[in-house]
């Protein structure tokens, strides 16, 4: 077939199919509602993980948590326990209203991921969960643990030089590669990271810094995860943690819903039919939105409504969704570029695994352009003082686009959500940022300094169809 083919169809079939596939290909912001969502009361998840394979990794995690708090002092207020704020975010809610000109229903919360310990991303919940559970297989393997132990002792000498002799690979474009690196140094795993083109300078020098081994490649995220793979298996001893597929990755992922209701219950927050939850997740290959999208539906059922946001370069998941192919497209193949400032989100082929599990539970995707995550990042740390990595606030123009955009509107409709939405609780997921050296940040910050800010000329305009 020629360029001009996907998968044995033009790309205008494509376009006829799909519509709204023309504005992805120029790489115009939409919002697009899935057609394949589900509204009925039954969980449809097509996977055999279940609620239970949750329990079994939030216990994993409280054995762990001892361990935690010993070899990383900043864990000891929470007991080892790696769980971030939820912030109500009044003056960015004022802001974005202003911004693009729309009112937005309902109370705006930030889910500060970006502010977990140790790895400063939300990819210390999968990344740092998955190097737990080796360490933990090879210790009870090599009868050095039991799961009654004090699980402290896996820092003692005897345990760092058995994990020595084995390796844990990874490909990644910054943020689950710094959370692996982290952990699996300090439980004294040899880590090797692929890094993908797209990666910062200042994350592959602090993994360094950290005794992480950082292959570097011209190519793009697909390609670094490959070569990952490929190394894992020609080597002994060596632990291939997969972005795209892996369970345990998206179990560590999915314990943040029960968090979660936990910490909407203590701020009295009721989630129902009645006070629906509406969550905003920026989406690279989908692995971090996937599995906490899975935790939020076993927790709030159909209560919940997951979107996920992506850059209008590299809109793998919608791609995916759209075409229904999954894993099988890539942005590239649709003339896509994939380049991106958000690092966190510069991926073309999206994660098959959570496409097709989640293919009925992911409410919509939108896409986002680059100029404007920057002018969202200095907007957020000028109203509520919290500064994000760019791929961050992907997920603010979710709940503006929910009620500006027709399909918005139409997805409340369906769901009989409209007159309900003045109840209704936002929450934006910010995923990474924290651990952004400060010159850097202050560089995010002053990008678009000489630019006009987002004026009545330039705010998001509903495209017509």
């Amino acid at each position: 077939m020629g360029k001009n083919y996907v998968q044995g169809k033009s790309i205008d079939q494509w376009k006829k199919e799909n519509p709204l596939l023309e504005q992805v290909i120029m790489t115009r912001e939409v919002f697009w509602t899935n057609p394949q969502y589900v509204r009925s009361s039954d969980r449809i998840i097509t996977t055999s993980l279940s609620e239970a394979d949750i329990e079994d990794a939030e216990k994993r995690l409280l054995r762990f948590a001892p361990y935690i708090a010993k070899v990383f002092p900043e864990t000891c207020k929470t007991k080892g326990i790696i769980e971030s704020p939820l912030v109500k975010i009044e003056k960015m809610k004022k802001d974005l209203e202003v911004l693009y000109d729309q009112e937005v229903s309902g109370s705006l919360y930030l889910k500060c991921d970006s502010h977990l310990p140790i790895s400063g991303s939300v990819k210390a919940r999968g990344g740092i969960y998955e190097v737990l559970k080796i360490a933990e297989g090879i210790a009870i393997e090599k009868k050095l643990l039991v799961e009654t132990d004090d699980y402290t002792i896996l820092a003692s000498e005897k345990c760092r030089q058995l994990f020595s002799t084995y390796s844990i690979v990874v490909g990644s474009t910054g943020n689950l590669g710094l959370s692996i690196g982290i952990m699996g140094s300090v439980l004294g795993f040899k880590v090797i990271v692929h890094m993908s083109s797209d990666a910062k300078q200042w994350k592959k020098d602090l993994l360094r810094k950290k005794g992480v081994s950082v292959v570097e490649h011209d190519s793009d995220y697909s390609q670094a995860v490959e070569a990952g793979r490929i190394q894992a298996q020609q080597e002994k001893n060596s632990y291939f943690i997969d972005d795209e597929n892996s369970q345990n990755l998206f179990l560590g992922y999915a314990v943040a819903g029960k968090r979660l209701k936990q910490q909407l219950d203590n701020l009295q927050i009721l989630v129902d039919h009645d006070h629906p939850l509406f969550v905003y997740l920026p989406c690279g290959v989908g692995g971090a939105p996937g599995g906490i999208t899975f935790g939020l539906k076993t927790v709030f059922h159909n209560d919940v409504h997951c979107f996920f946001a992506e850059p209008t370069h590299s809109p793998a998941m919608l791609l995916g969704l759209m075409t229904r192919l999954h894993d099988q497209v890539s942005a590239q193949e649709f003339g896509i570029d994939n380049v991106t400032d958000a690092d966190g989100l510069a991926v073309g082929r999206p994660s098959g695994f959570v496409g097709k599990t989640l293919e009925k539970n992911i409410s919509g995707v939108f896409t986002i352009e680059d100029q404007r995550l920057y002018r969202l990042l200095r907007k957020l740390a000028d109203s509520e003082g919290i500064y994000l990595e760019p791929s961050a606030v992907a997920g603010f123009p979710g709940p503006v686009k929910l009620f500006a955009e027709s399909e918005g509107r139409q997805y409340l409709e369906q769901s009989n959500l409209k007159s309900k939405m003045k109840n209704a609780t936002h929450v934006v997921w910010a995923t990474g940022g924290s651990m952004v050296p400060k010159e850097i940040m202050s560089h995010f910050y002053n990008k678009n300094q000489d630019g006009k800010d987002l004026g009545q000329r330039d705010r998001f305009i509903v495209p017509k169809k």
